[in-house]
């Protein structure tokens, strides 16, 4: 009986060995991926830094620096504001800028976090951020002009307004997040993001993806800067702060609206279908306005991308009917 038994625990013990050999294999090889994977992003991390091409100026705001890009020599100061996450915003709108610049004198605000800027400790109020955009274009003795945003823009755009109204003569909306809007109580994996960021596969999932950039018109050169500006920027502590700043964000500005008397023009995506009521919210803010105006566009979110020609004609035209 006993010699049976330890026949058996033989016979047993061989497809076990296999087995803890095929894990310990397996664990091994995910550790050396991971391994991979985070070495990859660091020596990409270094060597990137030394390719990335500075543009702009740095403006002391807060103790820390704010990069700020101005190209024309209008008259008239123009204002841009950024959406949330836009890794690189006076890139991002470059085609836009070209458009208005033989007009106007072109102000791109890249906030703490993002492009070039220094990163901030500071809470991602939306006053907080509002105060910020504001030191720095008293900086730059700037105190008189149009406003023009992208995205979540329109809630710190508002914000701004409404905390300085004497300083914005007129606001234009691409694409503008509205208070009212769906969805903005969301709680978004701070922590998941920042795993990502520290570990690597941060980059490993955006080189995974469609490219952000390739189907977009700027030259090659521009869409290399914007991905490496990506790869620095993306999931930093200042943009995840202000991600998890969203839902009280929105939550504040709730009632807020435009001040009935400033002019405003709203260029709108046609085709966005994950917001529902997207265009009647829009006409909403229009029909509040004394002089405002709405204009749908095909184009996708980014619509500055792909639309910049039309965005700056119209606007040209609504701040001459305005005067």
């Amino acid at each position: 009986m006993e010699l049976k038994e330890g026949v058996t625990k033989k016979r047993m013990s061989k497809p076990l060995r296999i087995i803890l050999k095929s894990l310990a294999a397996i664990a091994i090889a995910i550790l050396l991926f991971i391994a991979i994977v985070f070495i990859v992003d660091q020596v990409s991390s270094k060597s990137e830094q030394g390719k990335i091409q500075s543009y702009g100026q740095l403006v002391p705001v807060d103790g820390k620096k704010m990069n700020v890009l101005i190209q024309g020599n209008g008259e008239e100061t123009v204002v841009l504001l950024t959406g949330y996450g836009t890794a690189a915003p006076a890139l991002d709108f470059k085609l836009l800028i070209d458009k208005l610049s033989p007009y106007y004198k072109v102000v791109v605000i890249e906030p703490f976090g993002y492009g070039l800027s220094d990163e901030t400790d500071k809470e991602r109020s939306m006053d907080n951020i509002v105060s910020e955009i504001h030191e720095a274009l008293q900086q730059l003795n700037i105190d008189r002009f149009p406003l023009m945003g992208h995205s979540i823009a329109g809630i710190y755009g508002m914000a701004y307004v409404n905390k300085y109204p004497d300083e914005v003569r007129a606001f234009a909306g691409i694409d503008t997040s509205v208070p009212t809007q769906g969805g903005m109580d969301v709680t978004f994996p701070i922590t998941t993001f920042k795993l990502l960021k520290q570990t690597g596969f941060g980059r490993l999932m955006l080189n995974l993806d469609a490219d952000l950039y390739a189907e977009t018109p700027f030259d090659e050169e521009t869409k290399e800067q914007m991905r490496m500006l990506t790869y620095k920027n993306m999931f930093n502590d200042t943009t995840l702060n202000e991600l998890e700043s969203v839902s009280p964000n929105f939550k504040g500005a709730k009632h807020s609206t435009f001040p009935k008397e400033l002019p405003l023009i709203l260029f709108v995506d046609a085709g966005n279908t994950s917001n529902e009521g997207w265009i009647p919210l829009h006409e909403e803010q229009v029909k509040n306005s004394v002089q405002g105006k709405m204009l749908t566009l095909e184009g996708g979110h980014y619509l500055h991308h792909f639309r910049s020609k039309e965005i700056a004609e119209n606007f040209i035209q609504f701040m001459q009917e305005i005067k």
